[in-house]
C-alpha cells in the first residue's frame, strides 16, 4: 500500500519522532511518499535528517510561481471540485488566526500535492499538526484526492482550536491520531460524539535501539540536562530562577541547556545577571547521539515547562535509564509518577522546581538508578515505536 506523509517542515531538528514513525511505517510494510511545504534548506546535524531531506519533495521549493501551474491543470480538469475546495478554503479564513489570502495559497499547494499524490498513486495521506499541513491535506481531499488523517500534539493546536477550525479538520478526517489520553480529550470538546470514535490514542514512540542501549551508571557530578528548544513554553527561564535559589543555598549543581532557540539571548542574559556562568552550559543544536550523551552524563532531566503535549525528550531521558523532574501538564503525568520515576511539579512554581532539583541532587545513586530502572519500564511499556506504527498501519489499512 502507498500512502503519503506530509508535513510543514521535514525534515526539523526537534522533530526527530516522526522520522522515526515513517521509517516505522515503511517497516510496516508501506512504501511512504515523503512531502513538505519547506524544509529543504534547513540546517541538519543529523545524517539520518540528511538522508531524509534527500527522499522528500518539498511545495515551495520554487516559491509561489511553482504552484501556478498545477492549480490552472486542477481547475481545468475539475473545475467544479476546484470551487468547491475554494468555498471551502475561505471559510477556513473566516474568524481564523491567518487571514483569508493564506488559505487561498493553502489551496494553491493542495493542487501541488494532489498532483504528486495521483502520480504517485497514494491511497491515503498522513499529516503532523492540526495546523496548516492539515488544512492543505483536506483541500487536497476536497479536490478529489485520497482520504487523510492527521496527528494532534498540543500545545498549539489547543491553544487556537477555534482559529485554526480544528473541529471541521477532525469531522472531515478518515480519523485522528492524539498522542496523548489528553490530547484525545481536548479533541473531543470540539466535535459532535458521532466524530470521538475516530479519535485514536497512537503514542509517539523510540527505537529499540533507544530501548536496548546498555545501562549507564548515573554520574557522581551534581548535573541536570534540559533538552529542548530555547523558547518560551519550555520554562528555561524558570529554571534559571530555580538554579539562583540553589546557588543561594550553596547547594553543588551543573545545568546543561542542550538545544537553541530564539530565547538564547534572553537566557544568556538572565545567567550572566544571576552570576550562573560557572553553573550553567548552553549547547546549541546537537545531534540525536549528543542528546544521548547529554542526558547519559547527567543524573536527572529536568523539564519545566509551561504548556507540552507530551514531550518525546522525557521518553528518551527514561528510556536511557534517567529519573525525569517535570511539570504536570498534559499528557506528561500519564508517563511521570511521583516518586516512581520523576518528580512531578506545578508549572511555574519556581519555589517547588527547586525544591525537587534539591531533593533529585541529595538522592544516592542507587536511588536514581532504580527510579531509572523503572522510568525504562514505563517507556519500553508505552512507546515502542514499532507497535504504536503498527497501530498506525491497521488504521491506514481500514482506509484502503
Amino acid at each position: 500500500m502507498r500512502i503519503a506523509y506530509f508535513i510543514n517542515q521535514y525534515p526539523k531538528v526537534s522533530h526527530s519522532f516522526i522520522r522515526r514513525e515513517i521509517l516505522a511505517v515503511e517497516r510496516q510494510g508501506f512504501e511512504v511518499q515523503r512531502i513538505a511545504l519547506r524544509g529543504w534548506d534547513a540546517e541538519l546535524v543529523d545524517a539520518e535528517d540528511v538522508s531524509e531531506r534527500d527522499k522528500t519533495r518539498y511545495v515551495l521549493q520554487d516559491g509561489i510561481k511553482g504552484l501556478l501551474g498545477p492549480a490552472l491543470q486542477v481547475l481545468r480538469a475539475q473545475p467544479r471540485r476546484f470551487f468547491s475546495a475554494l468555498w471551502l478554503a475561505l471559510r477556513m479564513g473566516l474568524r481564523a488566526d491567518r487571514a483569508w489570502p493564506y488559505h487561498v495559497v493553502y489551496l494553491l499547494e493542495a493542487c501541488r500535492l494532489l498532483t504528486w499524490l495521483q502520480a504517485f498513486g497514494a491511497r491515503h495521506v498522513h499529516a503532523h499538526f492540526g495546523t496548516n499541513s492539515t488544512e492543505v491535506v483536506m483541500l487536497a481531499n476536497a479536490l478529489g484526492g485520497p482520504a487523510y488523517s492527521f496527528t494532534v500534539h498540543g500545545p498549539e493546536e489547543f491553544d487556537k482550536p477555534q482559529f485554526i477550525h480544528l473541529g471541521e479538520k477532525v469531522r472531515r478526517a478518515a480519523f485522528v491520531a492524539a498522542i496523548s489520553s489528553y490530547g484525545r480529550s481536548q479533541l473531543f470538546r470540539w466535535v459532535d460524539h458521532s466524530h470521538w470514535a475516530k479519535v485514536k490514542v497512537v503514542h509517539c514512540g523510540l527505537e529499540r535501539t533507544f530501548h536496548d542501549v546498555t545501562p549507564v551508571a548515573v554520574p557522581s557530578v551534581p548535573r541536570l540536562v534540559c533538552v529542548g528548544r530555547l523558547c518560551e513554553q519550555k520554562g528555561q527561564l524558570l529554571l534559571l530562577e530555580a538554579a539562583r535559589i540553589l546557588a543561594a543555598q550553596a547547594v553543588e549543581f551543573e545545568i546543561v541547556l542542550a538545544g537553541d532557540g530564539e530565547m538564547r539571548g534572553q537566557i544568556e542574559a538572565l545567567i550572566a545577571q544571576h552570576g550562573l556562568q560557572s553553573k550553567v552550559r548552553i549547547t546549541g543544536w546537537i545531534s540525536s547521539d549528543q542528546v544521548r550523551t547529554e542526558i547519559l552524563a547527567a543524573r536527572a532531566l529536568v523539564l519545566p515547562s509551561f504548556a507540552e503535549g507530551l514531550p518525546v525528550v522525557i521518553m528518551e531521558a527514561m528510556a536511557l535509564r534517567r529519573p525525569v523532574l517535570t511539570t504536570y501538564v498534559a499528557g506528561i503525568p500519564e508517563l511521570v509518577r511521583q516518586g516512581e520515576n520523576g518528580w512531578l511539579f506545578p508549572a511555574g512554581e519556581v519555589e517547588e522546581l527547586a525544591a525537587a532539583m534539591v531533593d533529585c541532587l541529595a538522592q544516592p545513586a542507587e536511588v536514581l538508578q532504580r527510579m531509572g530502572e523503572a522510568a525504562w519500564q514505563r517507556v519500553v511499556e508505552r512507546h515502542d515505536i514499532d507497535t504504536e506504527a503498527a497501530r498506525l498501519a491497521d488504521l491506514f489499512k481500514a482506509q484502503a
